[in-house]
């Protein structure tokens, strides 16, 4: 079984960063034992969409246009952690977010994705 845990969200004004993290822990479990992790986030009344993911073995990530140039995944494979850092944030960024991680699949679809975090939430205000 693999846990993962999201903290580092809060509240930040427009313009704003916050960096999330995402540790992840298991039996046997380090980064490379997924095919690939990703960053989701759900709104109110919205289905949960992608924000970016990482291909582990090659370290390749794919962000959605929403947050390109914006937002930057990167990784720590010695604390098995996963991190989303998050600038110029907006009002349209306040979500619950969470990380995920994939075995195998489209890493680019999100029911490829089977272990989910508890999320943490962001909030912008403008």
């Amino acid at each position: 079984q693999v846990q993962l845990v999201e903290s580092g969200g809060g509240s930040v004004q427009a313009g704003g960063s916050l960096r999330l993290s995402c540790a992840a822990s298991g039996d046997t479990y380090n980064l490379y034992s997924s095919r690939c992790m990703g960053w989701f986030r759900q709104s109110s009344g919205n289905e949960r969409e992608r924000v970016g993911v990482i291909y582990i073995g090659s370290g390749g990530t794919v962000y959605d246009n929403s947050v390109k140039g914006r937002f930057t995944i990167s990784r720590d494979n010695a604390k098995n952690t996963l991190y989303l850092q998050m600038n110029s944030l907006n009002a349209e960024d306040t979500a619950m977010y969470y990380c995920a991680a994939a075995s195998s699949g489209n890493c680019l679809n999100i029911p490829s994705y089977n272990y989910w975090g508890q999320g943490t939430q962001v909030t912008v205000s403008s």
